[in-house]
């Protein structure tokens, strides 16, 4: 089967699909969900009082990572929601060797969310901001560190509905004090109460 017939059929089993679904996806109600995708972390490392090249060297690293959530939306009318969602993130554990010292990091997450949303039909957009305790564990030349904090965190999301199931892609950024990047890339279900 050629890529035309392909998305020919996937095109036509949306389309069969979406009359099953609600006619108005702004509906209120509990959720739970997880999501799969890629973490990646960029900072500047610090020379810690050694002579390092300049401008100094960059840890850019991504890996798997995964989150659990569960929230309430509370839909203002036909097309709006608010919400508040609460979940646990996992960004994995990327590693590199910077400037010939091995480097890896262990950041995990608790975080609170606000959303709004907009959506028409079984699809949906979304954006949320909150604020995201973490702590990171690190292991750098052999030496272990730890450090915590909480500081805020922002996304847009898209959704589509299929009855109590919704597909969600989301992009996320944790604005980390002292670490140039945090993100997340995902998608995942989520199932309606």
């Amino acid at each position: 089967m050629d890529i035309k017939s392909r998305l020919a059929l996937i095109g036509s089993a949306i389309f069969l699909v979406m009359p099953v679904t609600h006619a108005n996806a702004a509906e209120s109600g509990f959720y739970l969900g997880g999501s799969v995708g890629s973490a990646a972390v960029e900072a500047n490392i610090d020379d810690g009082g050694v002579v390092l090249p300049q401008p100094p060297p960059v840890f850019d690293e991504d890996d798997f990572g995964w989150k659990v959530f569960a929230g309430y939306n509370f839909a203002l009318g036909e097309v709006f929601t608010l919400g508040l969602e609460g979940g646990y993130t996992d960004l994995g554990k990327p590693s590199a060797d910077i400037v010939l010292i091995p480097i890896s990091v262990d950041p995990t997450a608790l975080n609170l969310w606000g959303t709004a949303g907009f959506d028409i039909g079984p699809v949906g957009v979304y954006a949320k901001y909150g604020v995201v305790s973490w702590d990171v564990e690190a292991v750098i030349d052999d030496i272990r560190v730890s450090d915590d904090g909480s500081d805020p965190a922002y996304g847009v999301g898209l959704r589509f509905n299929l009855g109590s199931v919704e597909i969600r892609g989301e992009y996320e950024i944790y604005d980390i004090s002292d670490v140039e990047d945090v993100t997340m890339l995902s998608v995942g279900l989520a199932y309606r109460f």
